[in-house]
């Protein structure tokens, strides 16, 4: 006696891997990162300034004996400068000079949660109406009905393109 194989019945489909990123609010607007390029996130205080740089650089911290320079990213997004609040808080990433590793300060309203999110609910940026440079933006992230904007970091905080400002 043979037997037939049954079809499959169609599994979920494949939404490719989730990635994390962490949230964070800036100017009322929620924003995304990689968590891979995310080393921590420490309390806002006291900076020391720095002559001569760019508005979108708010000064440098001492993390551990090291200096780090502290970028403000709604400046940096060519908005106003980021008023500190209760909130307000420092994400230290990883970016890259030279193929060099770089420690950067954010300077962010305040940090939401780690989130989950497939690749296939990634969509390309948007061609205009963006409140930030296109090229800034890795792709919105659709969340339940939201959309979030997911940040391209080794282009809105490129370390060469910065230094040129200066």
């Amino acid at each position: 006696m043979q037997t037939q194989n049954a079809p499959t019945p169609p599994g979920p489909v494949d939404q490719g891997p989730a990635l994390q990123y962490l949230t964070f609010s800036l100017g009322g607007e929620v924003f995304a990162m990689d968590i891979r390029c995310v080393r921590e996130i420490i309390q806002h205080g006291s900076m020391t300034m720095v002559p001569l740089m760019p508005d979108f650089v708010r000064g440098v911290i001492n993390l551990r004996g090291a200096v780090v320079p502290v970028i403000d990213l709604q400046a940096r997004f060519g908005r106003e400068r980021a008023q500190v609040g209760k909130k307000t808080c420092i994400v230290i990433f990883d970016g890259t000079v030279d193929d060099e590793k770089v420690e950067l300060g954010l300077l962010v309203d305040a940090v939401s949660e780690v989130i989950d999110i497939a690749q296939s609910h990634i969509e390309p940026a948007p061609q205009f109406g963006t409140s930030i440079r296109r090229d800034f933006i890795h792709g919105m992230g659709r969340v339940g009905g939201d959309f979030i904007v997911i940040l391209a970091p080794e282009r809105a905080l490129d370390i060469n393109e910065m230094a040129a400002l200066t």
